[in-house]
Protein backbone atom coordinates (compact mmCIF):
# COMPACT_ATOMS: atom_id res chain seq x y z
CA UNK A 1 0.00 0.00 0.00
CA UNK A 2 1.43 3.80 -1.00
CA UNK A 3 1.98 5.38 2.53
CA UNK A 4 3.86 8.89 2.58
CA UNK A 5 6.54 9.04 6.00
CA UNK A 6 3.13 9.91 8.17
CA UNK A 7 0.80 6.92 7.08
CA UNK A 8 -0.86 8.59 4.88
CA UNK A 9 -2.19 7.56 1.75
CA UNK A 10 0.07 8.62 -1.40
CA UNK A 11 -1.35 11.66 -3.12
CA UNK A 12 -1.17 9.66 -6.26
CA UNK A 13 -3.25 6.90 -5.00
CA UNK A 14 -6.15 9.53 -3.37
CA UNK A 15 -6.24 11.01 -6.95
CA UNK A 16 -6.89 7.59 -8.73
CA UNK A 17 -9.40 7.40 -6.65
CA UNK A 18 -11.22 10.36 -7.50
CA UNK A 19 -11.55 10.27 -10.36
CA UNK A 20 -12.05 7.01 -10.37
CA UNK A 21 -15.55 7.94 -7.91
CA UNK A 22 -14.65 5.61 -5.51
CA UNK A 23 -13.27 8.68 -3.55
CA UNK A 24 -14.96 11.79 -2.31
CA UNK A 25 -12.89 14.89 -3.66
CA UNK A 26 -12.33 17.01 -6.91
CA UNK A 27 -11.18 15.16 -9.89
CA UNK A 28 -8.50 16.19 -11.96
CA UNK A 29 -10.71 17.74 -14.55
CA UNK A 30 -12.59 19.82 -12.42
CA UNK A 31 -9.23 21.00 -10.59
CA UNK A 32 -8.24 21.86 -14.57
CA UNK A 33 -11.38 23.17 -15.08
CA UNK A 34 -11.16 25.91 -12.57
CA UNK A 35 -7.86 26.68 -13.28
CA UNK A 36 -9.06 28.13 -16.31
CA UNK A 37 -12.06 29.74 -15.09
CA UNK A 38 -9.91 31.53 -12.66
CA UNK A 39 -7.22 32.56 -15.68
CA UNK A 40 -10.50 33.58 -17.10
CA UNK A 41 -11.72 35.53 -14.87
CA UNK A 42 -8.61 37.37 -14.25
CA UNK A 43 -8.48 38.43 -17.61
CA UNK A 44 -11.81 39.41 -17.78
CA UNK A 45 -11.66 41.43 -14.48
CA UNK A 46 -8.66 43.07 -15.48
CA UNK A 47 -10.30 43.83 -19.50
CA UNK A 48 -13.25 45.45 -17.48
CA UNK A 49 -11.29 48.01 -15.69
CA UNK A 50 -9.28 49.03 -18.51
CA UNK A 51 -12.82 49.22 -20.30
CA UNK A 52 -13.65 51.62 -17.22
CA UNK A 53 -10.66 53.98 -17.27
CA UNK A 54 -11.44 54.11 -21.09
CA UNK A 55 -15.12 54.68 -20.23
CA UNK A 56 -14.19 57.54 -17.99
CA UNK A 57 -11.68 59.11 -20.12
CA UNK A 58 -13.79 59.28 -23.24
CA UNK A 59 -16.16 60.79 -20.74
CA UNK A 60 -14.30 63.76 -19.64
CA UNK A 61 -13.23 64.18 -23.32
CA UNK A 62 -17.06 64.26 -25.04
CA UNK A 63 -18.04 66.64 -22.01
CA UNK A 64 -16.57 69.62 -23.92
CA UNK A 65 -15.04 72.62 -21.82
CA UNK A 66 -17.34 73.49 -18.80
CA UNK A 67 -17.93 77.30 -18.61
Amino acid sequence: MGLDEHGQICTGKRRFEVDGGRRVGVTTDERQLFRILELENRELRRANEVLKTASAFFAVELDGPRR
